[in-house]
């Protein structure tokens, strides 16, 4: 189940030792989990998940993905938003959910982590990742725009200009902060593409294994988590 992928390899290996915590069959929910890289996955391991995503386009994708994958039956697809789950799945139904690249586009993320703590049961646990600013200005510096990378600096929600693609963007207190108000004790956070996205594509190509584990040596460590690509929170409804 375990994805040896650099760009990933961190948050299936949080997600492996979770599900082993667990030792039995899981009701997992990925919100906005799209055509399913996490869902069929958890699925082929003995668990059900269902999916909640806004693209009809993306679920179709879901429902093939997960028929020729052989596990249709424990996969379900319903199109809605995250701020919108109390209508969509009954409260404290849930072992572990999953929200990865979510809170940075939604009109209101506390409301979407809210509604994200209330479908877990007392001890279940939420998956989360989101956007490091961090990366984002020292990516934006070392492309040469001074400008765009200060803008981030100076931003109170981390967001660029007016062309920005993301509403917000993180960092590891920040994000904390967030699920803490909503329930989630955070037990774990980890950089996610601390080097993947540096490296030469030749790298990622001819040293995946390698790669790996060394984003995997990394993850968990400051300074290097501070300026991965993404954060991953792993935080349980106390």
């Amino acid at each position: 189940m375990e994805s040896s992928a650099p760009r990933t390899a961190v948050v299936w290996r949080v997600l492996r030792d979770e599900l082993a915590r667990a030792a039995r069959p899981l009701n997992a929910l990925d919100v906005g989990g799209g055509t399913g890289g996490f869902a069929v996955p958890l699925a082929q391991a003995g668990h059900t998940v269902t999916v909640v995503d806004a693209s009809p386009d993306s679920l179709a994708a879901l429902t093939r993905r997960a028929a020729e994958a052989g596990v249709g039956e424990r996969v379900t697809a319903v199109q809605g938003d995250g701020d919108g789950l109390a209508d969509l799945i009954a409260p404290q139904s849930v072992d572990l959910v999953l929200c990865h690249s979510l809170l940075e586009v939604v009109d209101d993320p506390h409301k979407v982590v809210a509604a994200l703590a209330g479908t877990l049961r007392p001890g279940g646990a939420a998956s989360v990742v989101v956007a490091n600013r961090a990366a984002a200005v020292l990516a934006r510096a070392i492309g040469g725009h001074l400008a765009a990378a200060s803008l981030l600096v100076a931003s109170s929600d981390g967001r660029g200009d007016a062309r920005d693609r993301l509403r917000r963007r993180y960092d590891a207190q920040s994000a904390t902060a967030l699920l803490d108000a909503c329930g989630l004790a955070v037990e774990q956070v980890h950089g996610v593409r601390v080097v993947a996205d540096l490296v030469p594509g030749t790298v990622a190509e001819s040293e995946p294994e390698a790669l790996a584990a060394f984003e995997l040596a990394l993850a968990g460590t400051p300074p290097y988590r501070d300026i991965a690509t993404q954060l991953h929170l792993l935080a349980r409804r106390t």
